[in-house]
């Protein structure tokens, strides 16, 4: 069988350090009957041994040849597909229970993945990804941070975010040209009952401007939506933590 070459367009880095393999396998502990999802399993790096504990998995992979290969195995349900096509929803269901999603994400298109995934997370027990260092720190940010921002706000919002193990570029084939990181999500059992929509155009309003106070760009979102409560908007939007953008969403008047 001939090498198969990491394809640019596919952003593909191959996971091949066998010592980070063991630790995200260990920290995700898969376990027979659980219905594990690997997105982007590539060459097999963390299939391999995902399969040797859970026995069997499902795989989204949109590469023609590496989903040809991956079918060879038995134990492997193959999805060829771009994963932002992907019903979740409907993997779920057809496994009778909430997923476990894991994967060395391409790095090119991780952020949209994450928003892809979002309206899933009620019937997603966790997530695993291999991610850009920079995109983990966002995401685990905490107000007043200047990485804190709108990807940490809707992550956080929907989920318990842990930073795992930092993975440097030596660990893949070919290198990225960024340092990487394994981050934990787990979805609230109980999360927040908010238009997600809202709350997503709310955060982008008030981090569009976030040099400026929020009166300029947020102050004037909310003029248009109608809202006229007593919100501080003399800060910054990196000042305000997520639960007071949640209520603030919620009190935005019903939208006519």
């Amino acid at each position: 069988m001939k090498p198969h070459t990491a394809r640019k367009r596919f952003g593909q880095h191959f996971l091949t350090d066998s010592a980070i393999i063991d630790a995200i396998v260990r920290a995700i502990d898969p376990r027979p009957g659980q219905a594990l999802v690997e997105i982007g399993p590539g060459l097999g790096a963390l299939t391999e041994p995902l399969l040797a504990r859970a026995e069997r998995l499902t795989v989204v992979e949109l590469d023609r040849d590496l989903a040809a290969r991956l079918r060879r195995n038995p134990a492997l349900q193959v999805v060829e597909s771009d994963v932002l096509r992907v019903d979740f929803g409907a993997l779920a269901s057809a496994a009778g229970q909430p997923l476990r999603v894991v994967g060395n994400l391409p790095y090119n298109i991780s952020t949209p993945i994450l928003f892809h995934l979002l309206p899933w997370a009620h019937c997603i027990a966790d997530q695993h990804f291999m991610l850009q260092k920079e995109v983990v720190d966002r995401m685990a940010a905490g107000p007043g941070s200047k990485t804190y921002g709108r990807l940490s706000v809707m992550l956080q919002w929907r989920y318990d975010i842990e930073a795992l193990v930092d993975v440097p570029p030596e660990a893949f084939d070919p290198p990225p040209q960024v340092d990487s990181a394994v981050v934990r999500m787990t979805p609230f059992a109980q999360a927040a009952d908010v238009d997600a929509a809202r709350l997503e155009a709310l955060v982008a309003a008030a981090f569009s401007q976030r040099r400026k106070l929020l009166r300029h760009a947020l102050g004037r979102w909310l003029e248009g939506q109608g809202y006229s409560g007593d919100f501080d908007l003399q800060r910054r939007a990196e000042e305000v933590p997520v639960a007071e953008f949640i209520a603030l969403a919620q009190a935005l008047p019903p939208q006519k």
